[in-house]
């Protein structure tokens, strides 16, 4: 299973880490689901009509510093047409636009139709610093 901060993230993390170069956290980040994995450097298709909507996710670290998980379920509207088949996840700093933070493959893919509700339990998704 591929996954992984993006680009855009690294040089902000690196900068600020490195060369105390400010970088603010976003207020709230967001979950976006793609039919086309995108890559460290963006791209990828997110899904889009349909009354898709990026949904806001909380995180905790919690038994290791190394572990980010959500901490609660993340559940997007129903659909009202075919999203197609999702085999990816990524994390937004917005709501739409926005700068794509990190991303991962799904273990497995998911074909939404329309009235399906895709959802994420609680502690199923996590982004780890190895």
């Amino acid at each position: 299973m591929a996954g992984s901060f993006t680009d855009y993230l690294e040089d902000k993390l690196l900068k600020h880490t490195f060369t105390n170069t400010a970088y603010t956290s976003p207020s709230a980040v967001y979950c976006g689901l793609f039919t086309s994995a995108p890559t460290d450097t963006g791209g990828g298709t997110e899904l889009s009509g349909d009354a898709y909507a990026r949904q806001a996710i909380t995180f905790s670290v919690s038994g290791t510093a190394t572990l980010c998980t959500n901490s609660s379920a993340i559940e997007f509207p129903t659909a009202t047409g075919a999203w197609g088949t999702v085999v990816a996840v990524a994390v937004f700093d917005a709501s739409t636009s926005g700068n794509m933070l990190a991303w991962a493959d799904l273990a497995s893919n998911r074909t939404i139709a329309s009235g399906d509700i895709f959802r994420i339990p609680a502690n199923d998704l996590d982004i780890t610093l190895a």
